[in-house]
């Protein structure tokens, strides 16, 4: 994995000591190749891009589409993407880059790489206990997780199952479900509650109804026949949830368990979020003792709110180009975000595939960076096993490109180390 805790030295020393590290940490400072413990399995998945590859051939066609689709034109997904291909990196060289390391610290604790699992909805039914599943992997390999209130495993199961995870709320704007909610989640432990803040209504999802797709989930012909002809998932992950566990129901929308997934009562959850309001934040802030993050920001006016109103922390994102159909792609709003956080923390998801996609955000202001749809694929191919193989092509790049980049730790990154390809005039 990473090297988190390897022995760095400070910039000024390089030239002078090279010989010493170079004896002292001959492997920390090599290109290291794929590591042989890699299950057979996924010997072939070489990039996060892989697991899409093979997922979509597993998949129904409606649940693929559910988690790989966007609104409307799909703009919103297309250009998170393409604004960091669009980004160029210009690396130091001779740099003496023996030794380095990719941890990161955030709210206090020391991850081993600077970045972390965006929140799933429904993610259980794309990958047989997804939610544990990935909580799991991002406990072995230090990574931090968020778990979404659209999961079907209750939110005590996830902590149990990994202490540090996060946990992403949908909130109503109606202040005693709130209070309701967060007490809840206090009560299980968790220390870092995300509000997301750009859901007042579902965005237009054609995609989802033009594969069959629908929550509450309905069991037409096509959405059956699309079932049996991916026997994997059917019996896999459908078959073994209701074998073992029952009905899946929407269990942390609310203080009391949700609805079932088939059940026409979903709906009643998602009623007055579009009252949802700063002044609620403002009222979270106050009964919340732990860390407190707004997700879903990409005007700077927005994260000014949110940082005199006492929040930790943002996430910058177009949530995946899934609410807003042409949405400013979120790396585009970094260095804006940036100048008005003000000591404030700054993450940053949506568009993110490579190592160097990691080190373009880190470079224009993000102190750490969150992924969500490739591990989810990862769990639907290999479990916590496939979502710890993903995590660790990820970190291995990361790894790579900090050489190549001159960097021997994160923190020496620097804004003119990007440029865009096409200068705007």
């Amino acid at each position: 994995m990473s090297d988190a805790g390897s022995m760095s030295l400070p910039p000024e020393t390089r030239g002078t000591v090279s010989e010493t590290v170079a004896e002292a940490a001959p492997i920390q400072g090599a290109v290291r190749p794929a590591a042989p413990s890699v299950p057979r399995r996924f010997r072939n998945y070489l990039a996060l891009d892989d697991f899409e590859q093979a997922a979509r051939r597993m998949l129904p066609r409606m649940i693929y589409g559910y988690v790989s689709g966007a609104v409307e034109t799909g703009s919103g997904l297309r250009q998170a993407r393409q604004a960091y291909a669009e980004l160029a990196l210009v690396p130091r060289t001779l740099m003496d880059v023996a030794g380095r390391q990719q941890g990161r610290e955030l709210f206090g604790k020391t991850y081993a790489s600077p970045f972390g699992i965006a929140p799933l909805g429904g993610a259980a039914m794309v990958a047989y206990r997804a939610d544990t599943e990935l909580a799991a992997a991002a406990r072995t390999a230090q990574v931090p997780m968020i778990l979404s209130a659209s999961s079907l495993i209750k939110l005590e199961d996830v902590y149990r199952e990994n202490p540090d995870a996060w946990f992403q709320a949908y909130l109503a704007g109606h202040q005693p479900r709130i209070d309701a909610m967060i007490d809840r989640v206090a009560a299980a432990g968790f220390g870092t509650l995300v509000v997301t803040a750009d859901t007042p209504v579902p965005g237009n999802r054609e995609n989802n109804t033009r594969s069959g797709f629908s929550m509450p989930l309905k069991i037409t012909p096509k959405v059956a026949l699309d079932s049996v002809l991916h026997p994997r998932w059917l019996l896999g992950t459908v078959g073994r949830t209701f074998l073992r566990h029952g009905v899946p129901h929407f269990e942390n929308m609310d203080a009391a368990q949700g609805p079932p997934m088939f059940s026409r009562d979903f709906v009643r959850n998602m009623n007055s979020r579009d009252q949802l309001a700063w002044r609620h934040v403002e009222a979270i802030r106050k009964r919340w003792k732990g860390k407190l993050v707004v997700k879903g920001l990409l005007a700077a006016t927005d994260v000014a709110m949110a940082r005199e109103l006492g929040a930790d922390g943002v996430i910058v994102s177009n949530h995946g180009g899934r609410q807003l159909d042409y949405a400013l792609a979120p790396i585009e709003a970094l260095r804006d975000v940036r100048a008005e956080a003000k000591g404030m923390t700054v993450m940053v998801d949506g568009g993110i595939r490579r190592g160097t996609d990691v080190l373009k955000a880190l470079a224009l202001g993000a102190d750490f960076v969150f992924l969500g749809r490739p591990f989810l694929y990862a769990a639907a191919l290999g479990g916590a096993d496939g979502v710890r193989h993903a995590i660790r092509l990820l970190s291995e790049e990361i790894h790579r490109d900090m050489a190549l980049m001159g960097l021997r730790t994160l923190a020496e990154i620097t804004p003119d180390m990007v440029r865009p390809t096409h200068p705007r005039r």
